[in-house]
Order: structure tokens, then sequence, then C-alpha cells
């Protein structure tokens, strides 16, 4: 059987935060005006992807676009520089990127994050980065195929921007892109481990991810379905969630990354009412004080008071009635083929609990999965993404859409300069504090 693509890119559409969490409101101008951290905060990390899809690209574009906007360049390019976003990747291929697609980007190889950080402060004090203290090489890199920082090339008229990669792989030149291969897929891992060890040490304040393929990480021996199961081993929890979210709806899953079969059997009271306490507080902790919580059910018409399966009455139900023991607004079990254009703009609620991941998947992506972000709930770290795949289809010819990739930093950004200080959410926060904190993550090619 030949391998499955993913979903194209679309074009550019309006662009709005897809967490905007004014309901129904939609900004006068484009988002991407943020609240930013200051330059000592702890950088963000953004994971290159498979290297043999759009990751690459769409990193690039979004790095570069930043302060493209002629209403905006100086406070946005502004917004890029004092974030300190560092890519964790291959420098080599991500050098050999940035020139094909003629961006003005400056690609500099880097050793960990804490070097990458003085670099991009060196950036933005205009000084060459190699005062900024230690060698800006990596061990065991061609540096010949690196731009100078700082300098002018052929496809730079104007000075490049600066981009710190934490150098994790060294990728072929010979890469087949638009292809599966098991050293992109060991390539992406390596830099999904790096960029999360660096997140649980404190070394950085969150992780934004670009897609990775499944095969692909099959072939390089990783039996991991996603981004969502690798990030919860490496924190040491299962207690995580899958919200996926544009400018006109929200989601959060049950159950994630397995069969439809294997989704019904994990379906119980309890995975139920811990999706729905860490929906609150993933909402209350993104401005909304109130969260009206939809919880659809799981058989046709949720059920047809059992005439269609007993699971909405004997789990679905006691669970919703459960949230609403510790106060929180929960509804349903609603049927899952209507519930969706309730919540669409916010009408009549804030998020909908879905019981599997088509469930809850296809209306959000429906909508325009060039505005969506993937958040990764129950992490002791921030963690955005993307809401589309590696894109085979169109790897190699350089069109990649990187709105939702633009997103997913935005709200990476913004949720780091949140006062609440504390990315993880759990079910057991809701009784802990009445300041409940949250992160949202995973998209399904690489989830």
């Amino acid at each position: 059987m030949p391998p499955l693509q993913d979903r194209p890119e679309l074009p550019v559409a309006a662009a709005h935060s897809p967490l905007d969490v004014h309901r129904g409101a939609h900004p006068a101008s484009p988002a991407h005006t943020l609240n930013i951290p200051p330059r000592t905060a702890l950088p963000i990390a953004i994971t290159m992807g498979d290297a043999c899809g759009i990751g690459p690209e769409i990193v690039l574009k979004a790095l570069a676009a930043i302060g493209a906007e002629p209403q905006a360049k100086a406070a946005h390019l502004a917004t890029h520089l004092a974030a300190r976003l560092i890519v964790y990747g291959d420098p080599g291929l991500l050098a050999r990127t940035a020139r094909r697609l003629g961006l003005p980007l400056a690609i500099t190889a880097c050793e960990s994050a804490s070097q990458a950080a003085a670099i991009l402060d060196a950036a933005i004090l205009d000084v060459a980065p190699d005062t900024a203290g230690g060698d800006n090489t990596a061990p065991d890199l061609d540096h010949s195929e690196l731009p100078a920082p700082g300098r002018h090339t052929a496809h730079t008229p104007t000075p490049p921007i600066t981009v710190a990669v934490v150098a994790c792989s060294r990728l072929p030149d010979d890469l087949p892109i638009g292809h599966i291969d098991a050293r992109a897929g060991l390539a992406a891992h390596t830099a999904i481990v790096r960029a999360s060890q660096d997140a649980i040490a404190g070394r950085i304040a969150a992780v934004v991810t670009a897609p990775i393929h499944k095969e692909a990480l099959r072939a390089a021996g990783i039996h991991h379905p996603g981004h969502t199961e690798i990030l919860a081993e490496l924190a040491g929890t299962s207690d995580v969630r899958m919200m996926l979210a544009n400018h006109e709806l929200r989601t959060i899953l049950v159950t994630i990354h397995v069969s439809l079969r294997e989704a019904i059997e994990q379906i119980t009271q309890a995975a139920v009412a811990d999706t729905i306490a860490i929906a609150h507080a993933g909402l209350q902790k993104l401005g909304i004080a109130h969260p009206r919580i939809a919880v659809a059910g799981l058989n046709p018409h949720a059920g047809e008071g059992g005439l269609m399966g007993r699971e909405e009455i004997e789990i679905i139900a006691p669970a919703i009635a459960q949230a609403r023991t510790q106060g929180i607004d929960a509804s349903g079990p609603w049927p899952g083929d209507t519930v969706f254009m309730r919540a669409r703009g916010f009408r009549d609620f804030d998020v909908v609990v879905a019981m599997y991941h088509d469930q809850g998947l296809i209306p959000v992506k429906y909508l325009g999965i060039e505005q969506g972000v993937n958040i990764t709930v129950g992490l002791p770290f921030i963690r955005t993404s993307v809401d589309h795949g590696t894109a085979f289809d169109i790897a190699p010819r350089g069109i990649a859409d990187a709105s939702s990739l633009r997103a997913a930093i935005d709200l990476a950004i913004t949720l780091c300069a949140s006062p609440a200080g504390d990315a993880s959410i759990t079910a057991s926060s809701i009784s802990e504090s009445p300041r409940v904190v949250a992160s949202s993550t995973d998209h399904p090619p690489s989830a």
C-alpha cells in the first residue's frame, strides 16, 4: 500500500488568534501582536519536524515572516528577537533550505540552548555573535554551508535574521524530500527529545513543534504514534490531552492515537471526567473565567436513551455529573453530529470534549488547517504545534503555508507571558488551587 499523503496546505486566510477568549469576537487587524516576555526570560524552542516534509520550510518561513507586515514591521521583529526563538534540528539542512527558498536568514549552529540564547541576545544588540561567549559552532558540522551571521550573501540583499539552531543531527544532502526516510524520522525524534529535555530541565520556556511522520518514526525504530505520546513519556506522565483550536472552534480529546475499537475501550468515567477537568483548567489559563464545556456522546444520537448504546448513560453522563459537583459548567452528552455547530463561533460552548480523534478533529480542520493550533495539555511545560501534517506531496515545491506554525509560535509566546507562571495542567489541579494553569498540544499526522 502506498504511504498516505498528508493534506496539502491551504491559502492564507484572515488571521485570528486560534484561542481568542473573546467569544465570537474577531480582531480588527491580523493577529501576531503579542504581550511578549522580557529578554531575560527563557527562550522558546521550535523543533524542525520531519526533514523530508514541509517542517524545515515552514519553520524558516515563519521566522523570516516575523516583522514582515508593513504596518508593524519593527514591533514584530522586536517580538521575535525578544522571545528568542531557538530551532532544534540540523543546521546544515536548514541552511540549504533557506538558500533554496531565498530566505534572508543566517543559520548559526549551536551546541546548547544557552549558547543559542547568547547568540540571539548578541543579534538583538547588533553585536557579532562570536562576542556573545563561546564558540558558535557545533561538533561534526560542515560550516562551509552555513552563512556567516550578520553578513550579506547573494540571497540576502538586506541584513539577514539570525537563526540559532541547536545541532541535533546531520542529514545528507541527498535526503529524498517528499518521501518516508528513517534518517529523517530519527532526526525529528532526536530534536523533540533534546528540546523536551531542555524544557523539563528549565533551560527553555516552551516547545513549538513542526510536523513529523509516523511511518518515518516507525522506520527509525521509534514506536510512539506521535508527539503527544513521545512528550508524555519524556515528562513521565500519562495525564495529557490533545486540544485543537482555531478562531471558531476548540476541541479536546478523551482518546488520541489509537484504533476506534481501542478508543471505545479506553472511554471510562474517569477518563471523561479527567478530560473535562483538564479542559476547564486549560481555558481558565487562557483567560475564560467560567468555561462552558460541551461533552459529545459516543454513539449516534448520543445513544438515543440507550437504544444505540449505553456508554452515554453508564459512563459519560456520570462523568459530567462528577464535574458539575466540582463547579464546572459541563453539559451533555450531546449528539456528536450537531454539538460542533452549537460550539462554532463559541456561541453556546467554549470547548467540546470529543470521545475520539476524528470526532473532534474533523470539525476543526474542516474550518481551516492554516489557522489551527495543536496544544498538549498536562505536560510540565508549554507545548504548541501546527494542526497539519508533513505534506509530502508539496514538500519539494516550496509552496507550504506557515500560518499554522506562526499561530503556534504566537500562542507559545502568549502563554509564556502569562502571569500564572506554571505551564502544567492536570486533572487534580482543578481542586488544588483557584488559580489553575494550562497548556495545549498535538496534531494528527504527527500529534
